[in-house]
């Protein structure tokens, strides 16, 4: 994956990468859901201080079962800046090489983080989507564009969010009194599809269940990175 030079250049990246996000509804039928995150860590560098890696897991799981069957990681170095909205340009690099290590292939992929609920309408499940080419759909704990009506505290609410006068996702209530989750189309995704596949992973906490198991295996690879103080043990 191209990685720019500099916020100006991503941002120009974004935009052309947006005109090939495709909205349609996820497959009726599909054998295989991916879920993923990542956790950050630092490392003595010299004099140059600390060096920043992050690791990206991507779990497998079928479906509807959502049994987990097939894993992979990747540790990488942080090239590029924290800039909000420009966040998928410091994951997905990390989250391809963890792609190419899976021997299971998702039909769908579930992401941590937006989907076209973004400025520019190309978050990291859009973005990730679209380099991939497969389904994808954004599920995250913060709102990063847009307005919504006010959502109920009961369990299973929801109300559209729009941003520049169009729907561009859900908010949507896992669990009763919890902060909602935003839920967008990544890519080859529906808004209506995109909230389905969300719900039936919702179990006894306000995460989907394939990303909060991913949350977990996340933070235990980076705990452990840190503990050997090396980045190569978990390559």
């Amino acid at each position: 994956m191209f990685v720019p030079e500099s916020p100006k250049d991503a941002i120009r990246l974004q935009k052309e990468l947006a005109g090939k996000v495709v909205i349609c509804p996820l497959p009726a039928n599909f054998r295989f859901l991916g879920a993923s995150d990542l956790g950050y860590f630092s490392l003595p560098a010299g004099d140059r201080g600390k060096d920043r890696f992050c690791v990206a897991v991507i779990l497998v799981f079928d479906w509807p079962d959502l049994n987990l069957v097939d894993e992979a990681s990747h540790v990488a170095s942080v090239t590029f800046p924290y800039v909000p909205g420009l966040l998928s340009f410091r994951e997905v690099p990390a989250m391809l090489e963890a792609w190419r290590k899976l021997c299971i292939k998702p039909d769908v992929f579930l992401c941590d983080g937006q989907g076209i609920a973004h400025p520019r309408g190309i978050g990291l499940a859009s973005h990730l989507g679209v380099i991939l080419d497969i389904p994808t759909v954004g599920c995250a704990k913060k709102r990063l564009c847009g307005t919504h009506d006010e959502l109920p505290l009961q369990k299973g609410s929801r109300t559209p969010l729009f941003f520049q006068g169009r729907q561009v996702g859900v908010v949507y209530r896992s669990r009763t009194g919890v902060k909602p989750l935003y839920i967008s189309p990544g890519h080859r995704a529906d808004i209506d599809s995109s909230v389905k596949v969300v719900e039936k992973c919702i179990g006894k906490y306000r995460i989907p269940e394939p990303l909060r198991q991913a949350h977990r295996r996340a933070a235990d690879l980076t705990r452990k990175a840190k503990l050997f103080r090396s980045s190569e043990i978990l390559c």
